[in-house]
């Protein structure tokens, strides 16, 4: 036993506590609000509210942040948190299953243009049937006391079989060049699909920012395959990011019952869904010929049990120097924020954190002012803000 001094509704309060993997300062709300890590205590604080099912996270000038709600709402959050009314000009959505509005970016020169980006789920039809598809459009955000969306266009849509619902990636990483990574689900189903180079079911694309097809894919000229592919053989990839220790693209991805992945991605490349993995069917049936097989790319971090991680970030900032390097990955199954060290591109550990949260965490982010920015992925979400519990 140990006699510790937290703060409880801004008192200063004596509690003897068991000494624990966390320790928690609780509001009289019963929220938990400080958690144990190895950089020290965390504080966990509420920067916006009232959110349905946030999913992507940008921020913009003067301490705002622009939020994507997967029901089809896009809402710019100001610097005291309050909630704009949902822009005008998002395109229409279809929020089923796992699809809806879902990723969103600033342009790399967002200062000077005004520019978007944002993927989301686009209802259509296909031989009689109606079904899901991942879209990516830009806009202009127009700013202001009443914000809204103008010049939107949709500069790529998937191609392929149609989701009933599920597996629609999403995520968007811009390139210092300014072309843009996105990631596509394989639509659940149709899994094999992940290896057919004729549609873009389980793969990763490099578009530029008008939608056409940069020069340099790896498969531009090949017969039978779609020029945007940068890589294929995944499931549904939910983060992706640069890392900014030397310009690698990384993604997380997925797995069924297992097998939940972190890859580097090369131009070109095979990752292996379905043919290689770490996990089984729902069922229990296996569904790989084996976790390796020539010409197919291994994972530099797998879990099994899964976590079903979404969102991720790259840290470099100075508010916790003990983590500069580290990668955060939000869990939704898991419910907690993961940290990967690192040691070049070898992952060489993980320490799981706000577990007493008792979150889905949707994204993560590294914010302008060096905090970690994460949301909260439920019908009452949130964007929270962790920092050290002495800032």
């Amino acid at each position: 036993m140990k006699t510790l001094l937290v703060w409880v509704s801004g008192t200063l309060t004596a509690a003897t506590v068991i000494i624990a993997s966390f320790l928690i300062a609780t509001k009289s709300s019963g929220e938990p609000t400080s958690f144990n890590s190895s950089a020290g205590p965390l504080a966990v604080k509420t920067f916006a509210q009232g959110l349905v099912n946030p999913w992507g996270l940008a921020f913009l000038p003067e301490g705002r942040v622009l939020v994507t709600e997967r029901p089809g709402r896009m809402r710019v959050v100001s610097a005291q948190g309050a909630l704009s009314p949902p822009l005008p000009g998002v395109p229409e959505v279809w929020a089923a299953g796992q699809g809806g509005l879902l990723d969103v970016v600033t342009d790399k020169d967002f200062a000077a243009n005004r520019t978007i980006y944002f993927c989301y789920a686009e209802r259509t039809s296909q031989g009689g049937r109606n079904g899901g598809r991942t879209a990516v459009a830009r806009a202009a955000l127009v700013d202001g006391d009443a914000p809204r969306l103008d010049a939107v266009k949709v500069i790529f849509r998937q191609d392929g079989s149609l989701s009933s619902g599920n597996h629609y990636g999403c995520r968007i990483a811009q390139a210092a060049d300014g072309h843009l990574f996105v990631t596509l689900g394989e639509h659940f189903a149709p899994r094999d699909e992940a290896q057919n180079l004729g549609n873009h079911l389980g793969k990763i694309i490099r578009i530029a920012p008008d939608g056409s097809v940069p020069q340099g894919n790896p498969l531009i000229g090949r017969d039978g395959a779609r020029p945007e592919i940068w890589s294929w053989g995944h499931r549904n990839p939910q983060a992706l990011a640069f890392n900014p220790a030397n310009g690698a693209l990384w993604e997380i991805e997925h797995g069924p019952r297992g097998g939940d992945e972190v890859n580097i991605i090369g131009a070109g490349k095979n990752y292996g869904w379905p043919v290689i993995g770490f996990g089984i069917d729902y069922s229990g049936a296996k569904i790989h010929d084996a976790t390796a097989k020539p010409g197919m790319e291994q994972p530099v971090k797998y879990w099994v049990p899964s976590i079903a991680p979404s969102g991720m970030a790259f840290y470099t900032a100075k508010l916790f120097p003990k983590w500069d390097g580290s990668l955060f990955a939000g869990a939704l199954g898991g419910q907690m924020l993961v940290r990967l060290s690192l040691a070049g591109d070898k992952v060489t550990g993980e320490e799981r954190l706000l577990q007493a949260l008792n979150e889905r965490i949707r994204d993560v982010r590294q914010g302008p002012d060096g905090a970690l920015w994460l949301l909260t992925d439920n019908a009452a979400g949130r964007i929270l803000r962790v920092t050290p519990a002495d800032e």
